[in-house]
């Protein structure tokens, strides 16, 4: 267990160094960094709500609500560290960084849970049109709340945390990339923990799962407020690499672009959101010549998935290191040949 553990952290560590690299060193273009960067913001959102939505298995429509409490939380924060007359920061800028996504997660699980507990006392499609409404009812909050959100006028994240703007310190893909590995660490662990294996019994048979003494309000809040949470760092991750929030920016088409990468991936399957999440965010760019048949494209492109492959390109399928080196240590031992075999019986 701990050379797995060590494999994984040293392939995380390459990762992020070969890719911190060559982000910084111009071999992409800006355009090309723009979108790596929002690939990992989408990977991000998707994992979060495939926590509800894959593992749980309910369906909320109001991910893109928490999206934007954490967006705005953080784009507040950060304007408050910043002096008005010489627009200086009153705090270093690496803390108060971390310390905009942190609040920004933290407020977003509070908005979760408030929601979550009379929320997900219902089931189905009325959880969908509650959550639905719900999420609506933080744009508008976001629209009428002048005084703290400048309103439909948007809000500017200062350039000390804009990842666009060169006064920023700190490398975007590390800053993003990190916050994307930790959130699949963390869900990732909890779902191999008693508590998702409880998360897991509900999606199966919710009256079983009760039957059984499993605090299903609970775990089911539990949930929520986890995934809520992630939102609102990815919300945060958004704001600084957008530079500018519109209210409109969260609206419905949001939640569910959100989910179409979940669905698409399959429900379930943490790989599978990566992979969509990278698929779904990069067409647009690579089909910029088909603008105009965009929507139709990602149309057809589900209807196929649905109708070939109805879990989702992955299914339930979670990528596992360990998995693939034990079947490979496995393949290496086994006898190469029917001799080898029979002088290995022989001995």
């Amino acid at each position: 267990m701990p050379i797995r553990y060590v494999i994984n952290t040293a392939l995380i560590l390459i990762f992020l160094v070969v890719g911190n690299i060559v982000m910084q060193g111009g071999v992409l273009s800006g355009a090309n960094n723009q979108l790596v960067i929002q690939i990992g913001i989408f990977i991000a959102l998707a994992v979060s709500l495939n926590l509800v939505t894959g593992y749980l298995g309910q369906l909320p429509l109001g991910h893109a609500g928490f999206m934007a409490v954490g967006a705005y939380t953080a784009a507040i924060f950060w304007n408050s560290v910043v002096a008005t007359e010489s627009g200086a920061l009153l705090a270093p800028a690496g803390p108060m960084l971390v310390a905009g996504i942190v609040l920004a997660g933290i407020v977003a699980a509070i908005f979760g849970i408030i929601i979550g507990i009379p929320a997900l006392r219902l089931r189905g499609d009325y959880l969908a049109i509650i959550t639905l409404g719900f999420g609506e009812i933080i744009r508008v909050l976001i629209t009428r709340l002048d005084w703290l959100t400048n309103g439909a006028m948007g809000m500017f994240v200062p350039e000390h945390f804009s990842f666009q703007r060169r006064a920023f310190e700190f490398s975007p893909f590390l800053v993003v990339y990190l916050a994307v590995i930790l959130t699949c660490t963390v869900i990732h662990m909890l779902m191999k923990s008693r508590h998702g294996r409880a998360i897991l019994s509900i999606r199966e048979n919710e009256i079983a799962a009760e039957s059984c003494g499993i605090k299903t309000t609970y775990y089911k809040v539990l949930a929520f407020a986890v995934s809520a949470f992630f939102a609102g760092v990815a919300g945060a991750l958004f704001a600084g690499n957008l530079g500018f929030l519109n209210p409109e920016t969260f609206g419905f088409m949001q939640s569910i672009d959100i989910l179409m990468i979940v669905v698409l991936g399959g429900m379930g399957s943490m790989i599978g959101s990566v992979i969509a999440a990278a698929i779904l965010t990069s067409l647009p760019v690579i089909m910029q010549f088909l603008a105009q048949y965009r929507m139709v494209i990602f149309a057809l492109m589900l209807i196929i998935v649905m109708i070939f492959k109805p879990s989702g390109l992955m299914g339930n399928y979670d990528f596992s290191l360990s998995r693939i080196l034990e079947k490979f240590i496995s393949w290496l031992k086994r006898p190469k040949n029917r001799g080898e075999a029979g002088a290995e019986s022989g001995e």
